[in-house]
């Protein structure tokens, strides 16, 4: 059982410590932080390092989803398992190593593919979801779920050398589906064209320093942005992403906003 909410223990106090003299998080944050749950969608090179971090940093209650199993070919990037995970369910292993490393916060492994009928009702549990999965039909079933119930969402993508990260916390950025429609095919994957394991947890790292932003309500300058990153040149795009009125996911939802 998690302690109170409302206030912090010895324990508590102790390890996480160097976060409580950051200015911007204090007492107050790392209560608001201990009183949070994040969705975290996929347990592989980005969502590894994303748990740990955010399990680390004392995130209240980390929804674990992953419908694999730990393959040999995980290893070099997916710093969660070692090779005696092999052929064990990830969102179960998560679970465990993750609370090793703090069993002050609260895990639940969902060892299931999530999909377009099943994400509504774990998007509707928590503050935050975090896209960290490896297929196009799984961002697109985060997106419009999170689009319907209003909830602020982190996605990272890699692969080869390419790193990419977005988000959407308010209503007038744009959604996935304004960048990539729903008809959009897919030309590259992990599976077919590589990736090199530091730019993954590079992307992952990105992803848990943005989610603390955004659930200690800091302003997060990656929300409304698509960031590009080249990692052989070490070169990072931001490109500003104007949100598309005609979009068949989110279009709707700011015009019923601005009617009202």
């Amino acid at each position: 059982m998690l302690s109170d909410a409302a206030s912090l223990n010895d324990e508590e106090y102790l390890r996480y410590g160097r976060q409580l003299m950051l200015a911007e998080v204090g007492e107050a944050g790392q209560v608001r932080l201990k009183d949070k749950s994040v969705l975290i969608v996929g347990l592989g090179g980005l969502g590894s390092p994303l748990a740990l971090y955010l399990a680390g940093a004392g995130v209240g209650t980390l929804w674990l989803a992953d419908g694999d199993t730990v393959d040999s070919s995980n290893l070099p990037r997916q710093i969660l398992f070692d090779s005696e995970a092999i052929n064990h369910s990830k969102a179960e292993l998560a679970r465990e190593r993750l609370a090793a490393h703090n069993p002050l916060v609260e895990l639940i492994a969902i060892n299931q593919r999530l999909d377009a009928a099943s994400l509504p009702g774990f998007v509707a549990e928590v503050d935050l979801v975090l896209d960290c999965c490896d297929n196009l039909a799984t961002r697109q079933a985060i997106n419009a779920a999170c689009v319907e119930q209003g909830k602020p969402w982190i996605s990272a993508a890699a692969v080869g050398w390419q790193g990419q990260l977005m988000a959407r916390t308010r209503s007038e950025h744009a959604c996935y589906a304004c960048l990539y429609p729903l008809d959009t095919k897919v030309s590259q994957s992990c599976e077919s064209s590589g990736v090199t394991g530091p730019l993954v947890g590079v992307m992952g790292s990105l992803q848990a320093l943005e989610a603390l932003k955004v659930l200690l309500g800091l302003p997060s300058p990656v929300a409304g942005t698509l960031r590009r990153f080249d990692a052989l040149a070490h070169q990072w795009q931001s490109l500003r992403l104007p949100a598309d009125p005609d979009c068949p996911v989110c279009g709707s939802t700011r015009n019923k906003e601005n009617k009202a």
